[in-house]
């Protein structure tokens, strides 16, 4: 069974970093893309961060780009999402979602939320 589980979510003042990681389990990082999304209390979930095994590329919303950076560790079946300078407008539930089998590049992946795999997800709260 794959399950993906976000962790690493919380409650930071403005201008705070927390790093969220999303675990792996029931399949390997051969080959893959996941995202990271989020979605605020009446808001449309939308694509932050995605990153894609086919070209090794990694792809930024506008609204957060020079600011998060996703990374993956292979060995450990994790991909991390590093948010730095946090905004009030960054609070939401973070998702992380993955195929397992990538074919394009992440900003593909960024734009569509039709994914194999979804995991429950992790509060971010910023204050101001």
């Amino acid at each position: 069974e794959v399950q993906l589980v976000e962790s690493g979510g919380g409650l930071v003042q403005a201008g705070g970093s927390l790093t969220l990681s999303c675990a792996a389990s029931g399949f390997t990082f051969d080959n893959y893309a996941i995202g990271w999304f989020r979605q605020a209390p009446g808001k449309e979930r939308e694509g932050v961060s995605c990153i894609s095994s086919s070209d090794l590329s990694t792809y930024y919303a506008d609204s957060v780009k020079g600011r998060l950076t996703i990374s993956s560790d292979n060995a450990k079946n994790t991909v991390y999402l590093q948010m730095n300078s946090l905004k009030p407008e960054d609070t939401a539930v973070y998702y992380c979602a993955a195929d397992r089998v990538a074919y394009y590049s992440s900003s593909y992946y960024c734009r569509k939320l039709a994914y194999d795999y979804w995991g429950k997800g992790t509060q971010v709260t910023v204050s101001s």
